[in-house]
């Protein structure tokens, strides 16, 4: 499953690229702004694999939308005017479609999206997170492991450093490998590599022991074959 969002300050494009999306199993349009203020924001604050942009907006254009994101989704421009797709290319863009948009080419569009996210999935072994002002890359090798903290998620090292990102375990588990990190409580996953022993119905860890939630309790004992 792709997740995206549509920005367009033309409500009627919006209407047609929900009705294409719908169409498309493996779409997940989870959003629509026609403020293209709102849609940024969004995109700051969520992870998200592709945006369908329109590029001639007020306010805000989609070209000067995308510049703003250091962390940016995969992009398929959307506008009535040919003229913006030279410049779109700049930004790698997936496809540039023109509209009326055709469900055929929106199809093709989205395609070639999975296809990429496939690949860059094969190779990926890192993702970046906001912490405050900066962009902190996170290696999935290097987590020991993970704390919820209200809207907020603490990122525990091997090296015994600590990152804050704003996500949701949902969300961190799209992006890092399944086997890579285990969920044993409400507030807690972890790397099952740096697991030293259980005890007690405890984790423990180099620098913490972790509780086993009761609901966890039977998959942590059976995915590392415990009795």
């Amino acid at each position: 499953m792709i997740k995206g969002i549509a920005i367009d300050d033309e409500p009627s494009a919006l209407d047609v690229i929900k009705i294409h999306a719908n169409k498309i199993p493996k779409l997940d349009l989870v959003a629509c702004y026609s403020n293209p203020k709102h849609g940024l924001e969004y995109l700051k604050n969520n992870i998200i694999d592709l945006v369908f942009l329109d590029i001639n907006m007020p306010e805000i254009s989609g070209i000067e939308l995308i510049k703003k994101l250091k962390n940016r989704p995969l992009i398929i421009f959307t506008t009535a005017y040919s003229e913006f797709a030279l410049e779109s290319y700049d930004f790698d863009a997936v496809d540039y479609l023109m509209k009326p948009i055709e469900f055929d080419r929106f199809y093709k569009g989205v395609n070639k999206a999975i296809k990429l996210l496939n690949t860059d999935t094969n190779k990926q072994d890192s993702f970046f997170v906001k912490d405050g002002y900066k962009q902190v890359k996170i290696i999935f090798n290097e987590i020991e492991y993970v704390k919820s903290n209200g809207n907020y998620l603490d990122i525990y090292f091997s090296n015994h450093k600590k990152t804050m990102a704003r996500m949701t375990f949902a969300q961190l588990v799209e992006i890092v490998p399944e086997k890579l990190l285990l969920r044993v409580h409400n507030s807690f996953m972890l790397n099952p590599e740096h697991i030293k022993k259980i005890e007690n119905n405890h984790v423990f860890l180099d620098t913490i022991s972790i509780p086993i939630g009761i609901r966890y309790k039977d998959l942590v004992f059976e995915l590392l074959n415990i009795s």
